[in-house]
């Protein structure tokens, strides 16, 4: 059973929030496989009741309620950091910089993959790849849209969030996504962005 992604809403009420925090707590002491739904209960402070009632399921409606506030945390952030851009490039070099650095100071995503790298990885590839391009696709590709026709925007978005998780998990000797001139660089040397911009 999976939760429903709306990138245009973040609905989790003052508790639910707490119980996520106390699912995010649980996981950083017990690992994905070993916390309990008592354990998360006791953290946040609410009966076995109550936390069904919120996230009928259990621990797997709580991990997958987990990733989507994660996700809409992150990329909230990336558009409040690209808010002002002032050409395409400027626009993906702030995308591309905000997102890589994001992702390396996470200090929960750098103790998962150091705990639990298979788990974790898979959020990045196998089960959680198509997600994260949905939802990157929902928040990015209408500011590439005011740039490009929708279609290319969608496009782009797309192969810039693979080439993002990618240059994350295995950093590149060529290139520095968290600096704006080498992500400047790498677009214009392999997306051809000046091109673009004039479709």
């Amino acid at each position: 059973m999976a939760i429903a992604f709306d990138a245009n809403q973040s609905a989790f009420t003052e508790v639910e929030t707490r119980v996520l925090d106390a699912t995010k707590l649980a996981i950083e002491k017990w690992g994905v496989s070993r916390f309990t739904v008592a354990d998360v209960c006791e953290l946040a402070g609410v009966s076995r009741a109550t936390l069904y009632r919120m996230f009928p399921g259990g621990k797997e409606i709580l991990l997958e309620a987990l990733h989507v506030r994660s996700l809409d945390e992150f990329f909230t952030t990336l558009l409040d950091r690209a808010d002002g851009a002032k050409s395409l490039e400027d626009l993906l070099v702030r995308c591309i910089v905000v997102a890589t650095t994001e992702l390396r100071n996470d200090e929960h995503l750098a103790m998962m993959l150091a705990t639990e790298p298979g788990t974790t990885l898979m959020q990045f590839t196998i089960d959680g790849l198509s997600r994260i391009v949905r939802v990157a696709s929902a928040y990015l590709a209408p500011l590439v849209a005011d740039f490009l026709p929708k279609r290319e925007a969608d496009a782009l978005v797309e192969v810039l969030a693979r080439l993002v998780i990618s240059y994350f998990l295995t950093p590149s000797d060529h290139f520095d996504f968290t600096d704006k001139a080498s992500a400047a660089k790498f677009l214009n040397t392999h997306i051809n962005i000046h091109e673009l911009s004039k479709k």
